[in-house]
């Protein structure tokens, strides 16, 4: 596996040995070791999610208030999406900044977001299915949600037509307004 850090050192890319050839591709896609000394610190992953989205849909920026806070291991299976972090801790040198990566089912990449980070994506094909592990049980009371177009973050993102939100999404706070890590 190759490892590279982005803007944000905490953030990480993964980007599996993929062994393919006329038949398909084999690749591991996780290995508890490597992931553990990538990102310096012994992760437990409790929970799996998978969603599919049609083109054009924005999910996020969510994140979860501590005592339930999220670290997530996400990757796309399907499709291509455009992967967003935003750094949520008010003592990181790096708050309110973000990081950008395309994820696809044919780059194979993959992210990891620790705790501390509001998460979004938009999808940039026809369908994407996407997967991510979770170091914490989704909990409804603490989970938050921050505007994806706050102008104080100014994340550009690509163009993906028309953007379809939730209904939760569309009432995300600003930044300055809401609920963060120290």
């Amino acid at each position: 596996m190759k490892i590279t850090d982005t803007a944000i050192a905490d953030v990480k890319i993964i980007e599996p040995k993929v062994f393919g050839d006329d038949r398909g591709f084999f690749y591991e896609s996780f290995n508890q070791a490597i992931f553990n000394e990538a990102v310096g610190r012994s992760v437990a992953f409790v929970q799996d999610n998978h969603s599919m989205s049609k083109k054009g849909v924005l999910r996020g920026l969510h994140y979860q208030l501590a005592p339930h806070a999220q670290g997530k291991l996400v990757r796309c299976v399907e499709g291509e999406v455009f992967d967003v972090a935003v750094d949520i801790r008010k003592s990181s040198p790096t708050f309110g900044q973000w990081v950008g990566v395309n994820l696809s089912a044919k780059n194979h990449r993959q992210l990891w977001i620790p705790e501390g980070f509001a998460h979004g994506f938009v999808t940039l094909s026809e369908r994407v299915q996407f997967i991510y592990k979770t170091t914490n049980y989704y909990a409804p009371q603490s989970e938050r949600s921050i505007m994806w177009n706050d102008p104080d973050i100014n994340i550009q993102w690509p163009e993906a037509g028309n953007i379809m939100l939730s209904g939760k999404d569309e009432k995300g706070l600003l930044l300055n307004a809401a609920e963060l890590f120290d």
